[in-house]
């Protein structure tokens, strides 16, 4: 998954820019080269490229372009799914229960992540714990449970290149995981759910991050630190690196050499993948790597998406082809590439954690935003799925930033603290229940993060907001973590919110996959199933007026499907064949067509069936016959009714008016006290009227005609006259 440090990742860009040396595809290990980041791809394939011919299309190597594009299976239904993170590639995150055991731990004791966690085991007991936990956290129940919740129709499987092509400390260690997967591939299948399977790691790391296998760029620092004594330290984030594709030098922000032999394990884990699966009914296709760094060289990571291409094609002709943006979505980058390629598609990872602190609004507007950029890239290069993505609106989520660690910086605001969970796989689990007596235990990275008596930090709480107190959505700047009763909003934001990212990410591309479907600590943001039960998501196809309109005020403007004007007749008629068979009509009149008036009447016939069944999963593809174009378009303010999620009023007094009534409320009800005393009390009647402190009112006449009615028998009042 995840770990998305954008702060970080805008000052490497920024750096890589100026001072970027991107290495050559030669043979030697260690040739560099000043030339600047390379131009998108060629559209035209040498003259001298007679291409390769595969099942549905044909393959030009020297433009990484594609021919005579058969198509035969469009991309025409949306994915909605959902991401098995933490079960085949480690993230502590993710499921701490298997970490706990390596706090407190020293140099070479101290398991971070899914390498480090073998190395430390060993590969008979870790073998021993990843089998419980393979066991545990995904089951057939919870396969079942995605797949009966409706909007379910696709798992996005992280798996590991050590699975296919051991090394290391894998060896052993991790003996048995292509049994599990082969058996959730079978469930799957059996609950009607595709399967992409995602190669989340690569050898020597492709980005640095945990979820790359290993945490690429670390160092103790225990010999730096005397005070306090025996203090066990590290360092990660301001060193990190990623060596899968060469050497990096982190002076120079570039690649020194070229590593082909990781290259080429990788492309064998492609092949190993595409031997084993091939013919299985659930598999959608496969993602060759996922979240390859922004500074990955680009030449080079196209190169190796190509090749993988090839070797998918070549034996798996129906599988989608899914590439990660590389932390770089924008059409400089990918638009023309593999330009004519059948069912690929560019994956992209949209998170709000890693956002500065700010109101509900800003993440609203952010969600909405993103169909814009989608629709462009969708125009540029073809279907965009987004392939992660969470309802998280902070960097809360204990060890989010890795094991003991933090970014510089993060959280940016305090975070509230749950009981940690009991284990999810069974109590015999090493390092389980965490201690309750101990403050945060080492080592201890360059930020914070970790459990503390018994408490782990999850997440913060959304206040409702108080628009009487005229705060404007501002009130987050100085809201506790946790909400105090009655003023939690957070089910009406999330849902609000979750509305809006689905509305953005399926309304416009091809789909998306939730991370994760769950969490070991109680963490609904980033939690599916967790979401589900709160209401956030809802069960059903997502066919419901809230979600399609949900991003009305964010909208610039409409979004319209009509025919893309570069496609060959052929390829509409095609698409417009397609739209009108499913409505059940007849497409004979389309032959007569030509030219514009072809083109015309697939406007009309995309924009309805598309506007008529996206909320069920239609894309705007039609076999690359149709295009999404934005419309300018206004609607009045009281045509939709989602606001009634935004604002609660809260009656608040100010503090000067509570003391005012508090002191109104003492001299109402002392008054009436006194009065009730004075008439059904004669001994205090009578010590009043004999008070000489008192004698200026009891004296008067107002006083001896309300109160001379009640006097003890025998009392003879003084005589003032």
């Amino acid at each position: 998954m995840i770990l998305r440090p954008f702060a970080l990742a805008a000052v490497l860009s920024f750096l890589a820019a100026k001072t970027k040396a991107e290495p050559t595809d030669s043979s030697s290990s260690t040739n560099t080269t000043d030339s600047p980041t390379p131009s998108p791809t060629p559209n035209d394939p040498d003259p001298n490229d007679k291409g390769k011919a595969f099942k549905h299309f044909t393959a030009f190597s020297s433009s990484q372009t594609c021919a005579s594009d058969s198509h035969a299976l469009p991309f025409n239904n949306q994915i909605r799914g959902v991401n098995l993170g933490g079960w085949m590639v480690l993230e502590p995150w993710i499921t701490p229960s298997l970490f706990y055991q390596f706090l407190g731990g020293g140099v070479g004791e101290t398991g971070m992540d899914h390498y480090s966690f073998c190395e430390v085991l060993g590969p008979e007991e870790g073998n021993k714990q990843l089998r419980r936990h393979w066991e545990s956290w995904v089951t057939e129940d919870i396969v079942k449970e995605l797949a009966g919740s409706g909007a379910v129709n696709s798992l996005r499987v992280p798996v590991g290149d050590f699975m296919f092509e051991p090394y290391g400390p894998y060896v052993g260690c991790t003996d048995g995981a292509l049994d599990y997967l082969d058996t959730l591939l079978d469930w799957a299948h059996s609950y009607g759910l595709s399967v992409l399977l995602d190669v989340h790691t690569q050898k020597d790391s492709q980005n640095g991050f945990d979820n790359s296998g290993q945490s690429m760029g670390f160092q103790w620092t225990s010999g730096l630190s005397t005070y306090p004594r025996d203090l066990t330290t590290f360092q990660h984030w301001p060193i990190r690196s990623a060596n899968w594709m060469g050497e990096f030098d982190p002076h120079q922000i570039n690649y020194t050499s070229i590593n082909h032999d990781n290259i080429k394990h990788s492309l064998k884990v492609i092949k190993g993948i595409v031997d084993r699966y091939h013919d299985h009914p659930s598999l959608l296709g496969v993602e060759p790597v996922n979240e390859p760094w922004e500074l990955t060289p680009l030449k080079l990571l196209k190169k190796f998406y190509w090749d993988a291409y090839l070797i998918v094609k070549s034996k798996a002709p129906y599988w989608k082809f899914i590439i990660h943006d590389s932390f770089r979505f924008n059409v400089e980058t990918w638009g023309g590439f593999m330009k004519g390629c059948p069912d690929r598609a560019l994956d992209t990872h949209i998170y709000q954690a890693w956002m500065d602190p700010s109101s509900r609004i800003t993440f609203y507007n952010n969600a909405c935003a993103q169909k814009k950029q989608i629709a462009l890239m969708e125009r540029e290069f073809g279907p965009v799925i987004v392939g992660e993505w969470s309802l998280a609106t902070d960097n809360c989520a204990m060890w989010l930033n890795g094991f003991n660690d933090n970014l510089p910086g993060f959280p940016r605001s305090p975070c509230k603290y749950q009981a940690c969970s009991a284990p999810y796989m069974g109590d015999d689990q090493p390092g389980t229940p965490v201690d309750i007596g101990k403050p945060i235990q080492g080592p201890y990275g360059t930020g914070m993060s970790g459990p503390s008596f018994g408490m782990c930090p999850t997440d913060r709480d959304w206040m409702t907001e108080r628009y009487n107190r005229g705060e404007g959505g501002m009130s987050w700047v100085s809201a506790p973590p946790e909400a105090p009763r009655g003023r939690d909003g957070t089910d009406e934001v999330m849902t609000l919110l979750a509305h809006k990212k689905i509305s953005a990410f399926s309304g416009i591309g091809h789909g998306f996959y939730f991370w994760n479907f769950r969490t070991d600590l109680y963490n609904p943001q980033w939690s599916y199933m967790l979401a589900l039960e709160r209401g956030w998501i809802p069960k059903g196809d997502l066919n419901d007026e809230r979600i399609l309109n949900s991003c009305h005020k964010e909208d610039a403007g409409e979004f319209v499907c009509e025919a893309n004007r570069d496609a060959p007749e052929d390829t509409v008629r095609s698409g417009m064949t397609y739209a009108l068979g499913e409505e059940e009509k007849s497409a004979k009149y389309i032959d007569k067509l030509h030219d514009d008036d072809l083109y015309d009447e697939a406007d009309t016939i995309f924009s309805e069936f598309w506007n008529a069944h996206r909320g069920e999963g239609a894309t705007c593809d039609f076999g690359g016959a149709a295009m999404l174009a934005e419309e300018n378009k206004t609607h009045t303010e009281d045509y939709y009714t989602d606001d009634y999620y935004n604002v609660t009023e809260v009656n608040e007094f100010p503090m000067w008016k509570i003391i005012v009534l508090g002191v109104v409320g003492m001299l109402v009800g002392g008054f009436a006290g006194f009065t009730l005393a004075m008439k059904l009390n004669p001994r205090f009647n009578r010590a009043v009227r004999s008070s000489t402190m008192l004698r200026p009112v009891t004296s008067s006449k107002v006083f001896r005609q309300s109160f001379g009615n009640l006097i003890e028998p025998g009392f003879h009042p003084l005589d003032y006259e």
